[in-house]
C-alpha cells in the first residue's frame, strides 16, 4: 500500500463511522483515478503514433527508445516524466494543427523557430518547456490571423 493508505488507516483509528465512510470513498476515488490515467495516456500514445505514422517516429519526438513506446502501447505504465512529454506533445501538436496543415505543422515542429530563441519546438517538448511552446503557438496564431 502507498502513503495514502497509511494516512487513511491512521484516520480510521482516530475517527468513528463517518471517518471510515470518508476513507472508503477516498480509497475508491484513488483507485478509479489510478486505473483511468494509464488508459488515457496509452490512448494518447496510440493516437500520436498514428498521427506521426509510426511509433518509431513518436519515440524520436519524445526522445525515448522505440522499445519504450512499444511497451507503452502494450499497456506498460508510463513514468511521470515521459507522461508529461506525451501530454505536452499532444497539446502542442493539436494546437499547431489548428493553425497549419499536417506537413506545415511537422515543419514547424522540427524547424528552428525565432520565437523560441532559434530552438526547435521538438527539443523544447523533450525538455518539458510548456510555457515557451504555448507562447510561441499563440504568437504563430496571431500572425496567421492578422
Amino acid at each position: 500500500m502507498g502513503p495514502a493508505a497509511g494516512v487513511s488507516q491512521a484516520t480510521e483509528r482516530r475517527g468513528g463511522p463517518s471517518c471510515r465512510a470518508t476513507t472508503i470513498v477516498a480509497r475508491h476515488i484513488l483507485l478509479r483515478y489510478s486505473e483511468v490515467m494509464p488508459v488515457a495516456l496509452a490512448q494518447k500514445v496510440r493516437t500520436l503514433s498514428v498521427d506521426f505514422r509510426s511509433s518509431a517516429r513518436l519515440a524520436d519526438l519524445l526522445g525515448v527508445s522505440r522499445s519504450q513506446v512499444t511497451r507503452w502501447l502494450r499497456g506498460a505504465g508510463i513514468d511521470p516524466l515521459n507522461a508529461e512529454k506525451v501530454d505536452l506533445l499532444e497539446l502542442v501538436w493539436s494546437n499547431v494543427l489548428r493553425i497549419y496543415d499536417r506537413d506545415a505543422a511537422l515543419a514547424w515542429l522540427f524547424g528552428v523557430n525565432p520565437l523560441l530563441g532559434d530552438r526547435r519546438p521538438v527539443d523544447l517538448i523533450r525538455l518539458g518547456r510548456t510555457e515557451e511552446l504555448m507562447r510561441a503557438i499563440r504568437a504563430e496564431r496571431s500572425d496567421t490571423f492578422a
